[in-house]
């Protein structure tokens, strides 16, 4: 992209009026993207971005600027201006760029062979509507990205990294008499070899049609406190949402966290234990090195009950005292980066599934989740029930529909009292500060002793 003596040029001048620390963001996107509506691809684009974030400490403030541009003069320029807003008198000191070496979590690998959109969204297409006549609308989409990114600082860190990713979302709208239900399914993966070795996209497809005809059946939800068996892969979002943010480092910082002050104390059962690893091969999250050049690592957040660790970026890491993560994110150039989550899940517990719903005698099965509402500083939410199930003498029986889960995050945990074996992940986008990232969601089956369940029974 840029050579180490070029880099060099722009960090002096960002640090010739002095400052802390001094940072190099360079970024080169190609994104691709198909849709398909009714039986047609309605919309194919392309897109190009190529440009520089330039960030500048001292003490306390931050600094930031965007460039669209590489071009040596207009970077230098940038990075001079910017200088200017701290004018200390005295230049910063840089250190020598020493290249970083990465991880081999196999973020990097290139895709088999050409991704053809079309041929695979109609076939997403004709699966649906094979599926089950009561199937009236297919939507799906299509996209990838090729990214290339350079990051150096003034601590002598030089990281170059290239991710591609890919993911394809399907929704199948089914109507029988006056009932209208969606199914909806999502399979995403980062710089793997066979795109589609886990799943077909014909699999992906059945699945969001196979929710939509069941739901058309689902009866009114009852209301009221009941043990609630949360299934595996999505069910992880109600963690990630209610929980995983208020470990975030920089909610800490703020007083924006019902976990400030409790690292090292019991905040869930035993039977839980919580990772965040953005070093998974070929996971939605995963990444090369995190935005500020720093492999990413297997953090253990809730180790068996007890709150371990936050995720951290550098700014965080220093303010706690605490080992840098490799959780610092930002959705491109343009924005700085804040801790984040990448691929955040419950571990896997001991007990069969099946057993998990045998042990309740009447309560609800929340298999899929849809919009809700969520309170960081307190853990509050509240969640829509996509696809739920009434659980009767240890059996799960008929689909239930217009159900909420009420609750708090924090709370939940204190009573997972059954934990499964069969870990699985969900792909999903996460917004925070205005900005949307790639993340993954995952755990087993769960059993939560009681819950608030908001029903229309």
């Amino acid at each position: 992209m840029l050579e180490k003596k070029v880099i060099n040029k722009v960090i002096a001048a960002l640090m010739e009026s002095g400052g802390s620390f001094g940072e190099t963001y360079i970024q080169k996107s190609r994104n691709n993207s198909a849709r398909l509506e009714d039986g047609k691809i309605e919309d194919a684009s392309s897109g190009f971005d190529f440009g520089c974030g330039l960030r500048l400490w001292h003490k306390d403030s931050t600094f930031y600027a965007y460039i669209d541009s590489v071009d040596e003069k207009e970077l230098v320029n940038a990075a001079r201006l910017l200088s200017s807003v701290v004018d200390l008198g005295s230049s910063k000191k840089v250190a020598a760029l020493k290249t970083c070496k990465k991880k081999d979590g196999g973020a990097t690998l290139s895709f088999k062979g050409p991704l053809h959109k079309k041929d695979i969204l109609l076939q997403v297409d004709k699966a649906c509507r094979d599926y089950d006549g009561h199937i009236i609308q297919v939507s799906a989409n299509f996209s990838d990205q090729d990214q290339e990114t350079l990051i150096a600082n003034t601590n002598g860190a030089f990281s170059f990294f290239r991710t591609k990713k890919a993911i394809l979302s399907v929704n199948a709208i089914a109507k029988k008499d006056d009932e209208i239900k969606t199914g909806y399914k999502s399979y995403a993966r980062t710089g793997t070899h066979d795109l589609f070795k886990q799943k077909r996209p014909e699999q992906i497809a059945l699945e969001a049609a196979e929710t939509a005809v069941k739901m058309l059946d689902a009866r009114e939800a009852p209301t009221g406190e009941m043990p609630v068996v949360i299934g595996p892969a999505f069910g992880g979002v109600i963690f990630h949402e209610a929980c995983g943010h208020g470990l975030e480092a920089d909610a800490v910082l703020k007083d924006a966290s019902v976990f400030k002050g409790k690292a090292g104390k019991k905040i869930a059962t035993e039977l839980v234990t919580a990772i965040d690893d953005g070093s998974m091969p070929g996971h939605w999250g995963s990444f090369g090195f995190d935005d500020e050049g720093f492999s990413p690592e297997r953090t253990v957040l809730i180790e068996k009950g007890y709150l371990a660790e936050y995720m951290h970026d550098l700014k965080s890491a220093g303010k706690l005292s605490a080992r840098q993560t490799g959780n610092a994110r930002r959705q491109s150039y343009r924005y700085l980066p804040y801790p984040r989550m990448s691929n955040t899940y419950i571990a896997n517990g001991s007990q069969d599934p099946s057993d998990i719903i045998r042990s309740v005698k009447r309560g609800i099965y929340a298999k899929g989740f849809a919009g809700g509402a969520v309170d960081p500083a307190t853990g509050d939410f509240v969640f829509g029930i996509s696809e739920g199930y009434i659980i009767e003498n240890g059996e799960i029986g008929y689909p239930i529909k217009g159900a909420t889960l009420i609750g708090n995050g924090p709370g939940v945990l204190k009573k997972i009292e059954a934990v499964g074996n069969d870990l699985d992940f969900a792909p999903g986008f996460c917004g925070k500060n205005g900005q949307s990232l790639s993340n993954e969601v995952g755990q087993p089956t769960i059993k939560v002793s009681r819950m608030t369940i908001g029903g229309t029974e």
